[in-house]
């Protein structure tokens, strides 16, 4: 999933990167009500996590704004501190999808979220990714383009899978290094490494180049004229 935070604790922000990063998830994060509103206004999020009290706008407000000027149907689920039943009853009328009080479980956030995409989508979540004509398969962890099967390492399968949940936005080379190693990135460029050889088994045969590489941010995977791969 490609998550937004909209949280002014910095501290829980990064508890939050940290799991869900290293579960393949792609995230952005607001400090404050009104840029968190225009993020989600204008770049594709598969869910909302959205503190209540914030500077500048707070949750409701975000969320009505989000629902009625946006007409926005993102899944949305509202931490806070809150845990009376009128605040409840207030976060549900504003537009919240569901209400998850602090302090919690990371765990079963992740699994109100994929049950909220779940259900809004009206089907179960996919186990297979799929860009251009590149598939990962989840369940099975085998990835192919076209007919041709692509042979992949475990690094390289948790960093395919990230892009191609993100695709076509950019990831950046921070967000792909905590997906491998945490917060204690090794000496060295070992990113581009890998990289390297990702983009061999994916992208080494076939005239159409997916991986795509953002000078001085990260990477992206949509489709390229050859050409231009790099």
């Amino acid at each position: 999933m490609r998550l937004l935070v909209i949280e002014d604790n910095r501290n829980l922000v990064a508890n939050l990167f940290a799991y869900f990063e290293a579960r393949g998830h792609v995230l952005d994060a607001a400090p404050d009500g009104i840029t968190g509103l225009h993020l989600a206004l204008t770049q594709p999020y598969d869910a909302l996590i959205l503190d209540w009290m914030l500077p500048r706008m707070d949750g409701p407000e975000v969320l009505r704004k989000l629902r009625d000027e946006g007409d926005s149907d993102m899944p949305v689920i509202m931490l806070t501190a809150r845990d009376e039943l009128p605040d409840k009853l207030e976060g549900f009328r504003a537009g919240a999808d569901d209400y998850l009080t602090k302090p919690f479980d990371l765990p079963e956030l992740e699994v109100r979220l994929e049950s909220l995409q779940a259900r809004i989508q009206g089907r179960a979540r996919s186990r297979v990714l799929e860009v251009e004509d590149l598939r990962l398969d989840l369940s099975t962890l085998e990835a192919s383009r076209g007919e041709a099967p692509v042979h992949l390492f475990p690094a390289g399968r948790k960093l395919l899978e990230v892009l191609m949940r993100a695709s076509p936005a950019v990831v950046t080379r921070e967000q792909l290094e905590r997906v491998l190693w945490g917060d204690e990135p090794p000496d060295g460029d070992m990113l581009r490494s890998h990289i390297y050889e990702l983009r061999r088994e994916v992208d080494g045969p076939f005239p159409v180049k997916l991986i795509q590489t953002v000078p001085r941010v990260g990477y992206r995977l949509a489709r390229v004229a050859a050409a231009d791969g790099r």
